[in-house]
């Protein structure tokens, strides 16, 4: 699917990290978010419904970001992709959280972490498209069910 809608650099201050001062003070995470989706029908009829809503999307994240603190950014990037998926119907959404405020002593550009997600699950996927590792959960899963 070469269809996909992106939303790239929303600002979000959120109280995410492992240490007291990041949940306490807070700080600002920038959010990319990529989602792949047949956009024929929108494109042919020109109708929003036909479409993932990026302003939705936009509040779905700030939602998520400004919400409960977690630990690390990586749950915070996997319950947003988990939200999107349930939310809309997408095939795939790729998720990256920029935190370019990590408590690191050194001079840093950026820290992020990328999540992908997919809607379908492992077995519907072809074949040729999972990793080695994922086909052999594929057929142990397809033996259980035997």
């Amino acid at each position: 699917m070469g269809d996909h809608i992106t939303l790239t650099g929303l600002t979000v201050r959120g109280h995410h990290g492992v240490f007291d001062h990041e949940k306490r003070d807070g700080q600002d995470f920038v959010i990319d978010v990529t989602a792949w989706l047949d956009l024929a029908g929108a494109a042919r009829d020109d109708d929003l419904a036909s479409t993932l809503d990026y302003g939705e999307l936009a509040g779905l994240v700030q939602g998520v970001v400004a919400g409960a603190p977690r630990n690390l950014i990586e749950a915070v990037a996997g319950q947003i992709a988990n939200e999107v998926i349930a939310r809309w119907p997408v095939d795939t959404v790729e998720v990256t959280v920029h935190k370019p405020q990590a408590p690191i002593p050194l001079q840093f550009a950026d820290v992020a972490v990328t999540v992908r997600r997919s809607a379908r699950p492992v077995d519907a996927l072809p074949e040729d498209a999972l990793p080695d590792n994922a086909r052999q959960r594929s057929d142990r899963a397809a033996d259980a069910r035997r």
